[in-house]
């Protein structure tokens, strides 16, 4: 399972060594200034200042001590001035994130501005240096020009912070997959170079791991999870009592399972419950609560999507596994379903989430228990990560906004409806022309820079249609 902790970051503030000569206080009043940054981002993130970079052999300490302890990344701050040639060699072998942050301690030139005023706002001319050096040696940092105590400024590192931090989590991370689907080919792709660019383990496991599991699942722990399930869903009369628990059963036995193989989330083809017979249902119920604890999941062995869902849960919030099922050219939009899985935290909240029998005959199963919901309505982000060639992938986007539509009886399945902003047509268009999959994840919100950070710190293509 995902658990989401806040960014480390290392914080290296360079300055001229000279500046102790002259004029002694001003390094200290710079220092200061630093802390007050820290301190104003001490909510989004764990912060390390170790003190001014003041010449050449700081700056490689600092760098190399960030590289070395678990840090996600490194803010550059020009604290005052400080010749760029002393960051190549620190940097040559820097494996971090890099954002340049082009701040000053005042935001604007006042009438009383003075000759010290001038030397404690002069970052920018350092900065400068320090970004043409960065771009000589191949790096690409990230960069923000912007009045260090506004929100956007905090926006803005929280969301690189957060991104920097995903892209360190991802390479300790490990997922099972149990069988693909035959010919689907949007799901396929080249595991090594997945695990190459993103660090992300695939493992391939039998069903037969799940089947052990269930076999240690006690009636209290059935139990457990069935008053959960009341209390987060109105539960349908006709849902017999033995098909619930079953279901209950199963997801507990996926937890067990992702648990003893220290997994952080899972895709099973649906065939592989018809061909194996030992299991009666398939687990959408599971997986809807598994992905709601913050566990990764995919349908029919796709592990592009399900990489997707465990970003997710790192740089956003309670990713909604999906595709778009059907056009509807009326609404400009796409409604968004699948077999019944999903992730019920993007409900609409003046509904309640309902939890039926639904037959369905996928998988030769008996019917499996099913969260009925739409997404809450409200601007929303759809990604797609597609695989290329190698290890080329492109994550393809789209912004738009979840609808507000009422209840249509006869789907028994959670459904969204989701416009695009640039309209339906457009949008896909571009998706196709793009190679857009056909399984997608929804995020609640205005998601899009987050994930083009990424995708810079990453190394892939950043599309948005």
């Amino acid at each position: 399972m995902v658990t989401k902790r806040l960014p480390k970051i290392g914080f290296l503030g360079i300055m001229h060594g000279l500046y102790d000569e002259d004029q002694p206080e001003l390094p200290k009043e710079q220092e200061t200034w630093a802390q007050r940054v820290v301190e104003q981002l001490k909510e989004v993130a764990e912060i390390d200042f170790p003190g001014a970079a003041k010449d050449r052999s700081l700056i490689e300490k600092y760098v190399k001590r960030f590289n070395t302890n678990g840090y996600d990344g490194i803010m550059v701050v020009n604290l005052l001035y400080g010749p760029g040639m002393r960051v190549v060699q620190a940097f040559k072998d820097n494996r971090l994130p890099v954002l340049v942050a082009n701040i000053q301690p005042e935001p604007s030139v006042t009438p009383d501005w003075n000759w010290k005023k001038c030397t404690t706002n002069q970052g920018i001319h350092g900065i400068q240096d320090t970004s043409n050096m960065l771009m000589r040696i191949g790096i690409k940092p990230t960069i923000i020009t912007e009045d260090w105590e506004t929100d956007a400024f905090k926006s803005f590192f929280n969301d690189w912070a957060a991104a920097a931090m995903t892209a360190a989590s991802m390479k300790k991370m490990r997922v099972s997959l149990i069988e693909k689907m035959q010919g689907m080919g949007d799901i396929m792709g080249d595991e090594v170079a997945f695990m190459r660019k993103f660090g992300i383990e695939v493992n391939y496991d039998g069903i037969g791991e799940v089947v052990k599991c269930m076999k240690e699942v006690t009636e209290d722990q059935i139990d457990e999870y069935v008053a959960e399930d009341k209390k987060n869903f109105e539960i349908a009369p006709d849902l017999s009592t033995e098909r619930h628990r079953y279901a209950a059963k199963l997801q507990i036995a996926y937890e067990k399972f992702c648990e003893k193989y220290n997994y952080d989330g899972f895709s099973a083809n649906f065939n592989v419950y018809r061909e194996d017979g030992r299991i009666s249902q398939l687990p959408i119920l599971g997986a809807s609560n598994m992905l709601a604890k913050g566990y990764g999941y995919s349908a029919e062995g796709d592990v592009h999507i399900m990489a997707c869902t465990l970003i997710g849960h790192l740089i956003a919030e309670d990713p909604h596994f999906t595709e778009m099922y059907s056009l509807d050219f009326k609404r400009d939009a796409t409604m968004l379903s699948h077999m019944g899985e999903g992730n019920w935290k993007v409900a609409r909240k003046d509904r309640p989430i309902k939890l039926i029998d639904r037959p369905l005959d996928i998988g030769d199963c008996d019917n499996p228990p099913t969260p009925i919901f739409s997404a809450e309505p409200g601007e929303a982000t759809i990604i797609s990560l597609v695989p290329i060639e190698g290890s080329r992938y492109r994550l393809v986007v789209s912004l738009g906004e979840v609808l507000d539509e009422k209840e249509i009886p006869g789907m028994l399945m959670n459904y969204t409806f989701f416009r695009p902003y640039t309209g339906i047509r457009s949008a896909m268009d571009e998706w196709l022309r793009n190679g857009g999959t056909h399984h997608q994840v929804l995020f609640m919100g205005n998601q899009c820079r987050k994930f083009e950070m990424l995708c810079s710190i990453l190394g892939i293509e950043y599309v948005l249609v």
